[in-house]
């Protein structure tokens, strides 16, 4: 087994490293003149199991193709199978036509990373599920929730409910929410514009709770700030939000940090898939890691032992 890394992660991919007892495999990614993306593999990978940990996030084009370009130069040194490991996989949100003449980019991904050699996939949190199906090879999907809500649970907070921030969040909420032992609560929310969310109304029990507000992604950021509004609004006592990627695109910073300066959230909690620039450290943002878990599934895959084992309460 061998576990390679792009440049958009390379921390988590020490980490990972670290808790499989193996050193990162030796590999150099450099630019052409032309901006063009060099790859060396420096170390024979000849029917070795390789692993290449590279979130797509971004800058995701950039390393987007940093990973095609790693899985075909593994490829053609004849590794033995090719596990494409991205703990945030890019485009997931463009997984359906909603209107006329829209491509599907979350296919296209899917295409490009089968067509240059990838074996297997191992990811966590897809925006939407049935982006497993645009793959003729194994999809893996790790869950953020596992780690998410332990946090949570040791925080021993009283009369919590775990609040989906639209509709389609649910199962993702009730999943949360069993682990933790609450009930759930619902956000009806009508999205005017990409970037521009009005919230409509709150379905359940909120007033005078705690609210945990859980997400697969923090983006704009736009979401987390009228929904922690919303529910404040609505008589609950205090807002955590917790989401898996933290892509904090602008102006996610500027919202993070006066949600937290003006008390609209207590804490927002994501976890390392992606990782946080220097100025995105705000206090009251707490990271998790989920390299130990990225781990346990590449041992498993590696020795062909159950994935789902790692879901279990």
């Amino acid at each position: 087994m061998e576990v390679f890394a792009g440049n958009s992660n390379q921390k988590l991919a020490q980490e990972i490293c670290q808790h499989l007892n193996i050193t990162l495999g030796k590999a150099e990614i450099s630019r052409f003149p032309d901006g063009e993306i060099q790859v060396k593999i420096d170390e024979s990978v000849r029917g070795e199991d390789i692993f290449i940990v590279q979130s797509t996030c971004p800058p995701i084009n950039e390393n987007l193709m940093e990973l095609l370009i790693m899985i075909d130069a593994l490829k053609r040194a004849s590794a033995g199978r090719i596990t494409a490991v991205i703990p945030y996989y890019g485009y997931a949100r463009q997984d359906r036509k909603t209107r006329p003449r829209e491509p599907i980019s979350a296919k296209l991904v899917a295409n490009l990373l089968v067509s240059a050699g990838a074996n297997r996939i191992l990811t966590m949190d897809l925006h939407a599920g049935q982006i497993q199906g645009f793959f003729d090879i194994p999809v893996d999907q790790l869950e953020g929730v596992t780690i998410l809500a332990e946090y949570f649970k040791e925080k021993n907070l009283d009369n919590v409910v775990v609040v989906s921030p639209d509709v389609g969040g649910t199962a993702r909420a009730r999943e949360f929410a069993g682990r933790i032992g609450k009930s759930i609560a619902i956000i009806d929310k009508y999205r005017s514009s990409f970037n521009d969310v009005e919230i409509m109304h709150i379905v359940g029990e909120v007033e005078g709770r705690t609210a945990i507000l859980v997400d697969d992604i923090i983006d704009t950021a736009g979401s987390v700030n009228r929904g922690s509004q919303a529910l404040l609004s609505a008589g609950v006592k205090e807002v955590y939000v917790c989401a898996t990627h933290p892509v904090f695109a602008p102006p996610a910073q500027e919202r993070l940090k006066k949600s937290l300066q003006e008390s609209i959230c207590k804490e927002i909690v994501v976890t390392n898939t992606i990782p946080l620039k220097e100025n995105h450290n705000l206090e009251g943002i707490k990271v998790l890691s989920v390299a130990g878990l990225f781990a346990q599934a590449i041992y498993r895959i590696h020795n062909d032992l159950s994935v789902s084992e790692l879901f279990k309460k």
